[in-house]
């Protein structure tokens, strides 16, 4: 169970920093289209859209990096007091209730609307635009795919803590 979750939590680990140069690519882009429009009133709406898929791709293909790091927002009155064992319950049970099934419904949900965009190989509709969309909505399912990971991973560390604590209870 460990070595999967391991796996799993290596994969996000790699994914997210290598997209964390996503966040110096938007912030650059941003200000170079700040500067652009206000100093020499020009404006690019291919650097305007550049800036946008990077911030997808940091937020949504970040998210699950950031679970592994229990960087989403979380009510933790009790959470912090409860023992290894009643995190481990609280984990695995809202994992398996709440997040598994959401990333999976994404997934479900977002295939066909990946796929037409795909297929008909989707831009902008902006003129002047960028000719990526389908790339930009092939953000959500890869999303999806990295939580479902994640979340397994979440639910095998949960249920190694319970055996392990039922273990030493014996």
């Amino acid at each position: 169970m460990n070595k999967l979750a391991n796996y799993i939590d290596t994969l996000n680990e790699k994914v997210g920093k290598s997209i964390a140069w996503a966040v110096l690519a938007t912030t650059l882009i941003t200000f170079l289209v700040v500067v652009l429009r206000k100093g020499f009133s020009w404006g690019s709406i291919a650097m305007q859209e550049s800036a946008l898929y990077f911030h997808a791709l940091l937020f949504m293909v970040g998210a699950a990096y950031t679970l592994k790091h229990n960087g989403h927002v979380k009510v933790d009155i009790f959470y912090q007091n409860f023992s290894a064992k009643g995190r481990a319950w609280v984990n695995l049970l809202g994992t398996a209730s709440l997040l598994l099934p959401f990333s999976l419904f994404i997934l479900w949900i977002s295939a066909d609307y990946v796929l037409v965009s795909w297929q008909q190989l989707e831009g902008s509709r902006e003129t002047g635009g960028l000719p990526l969309v389908f790339i930009l909505k092939s953000f959500i399912p890869l999303m999806a795919i990295l939580l479902v990971l994640q979340a397994i991973a979440t639910m095998l560390r949960a249920l190694s803590t319970l055996n392990n604590n039922n273990q030493e209870s014996a």
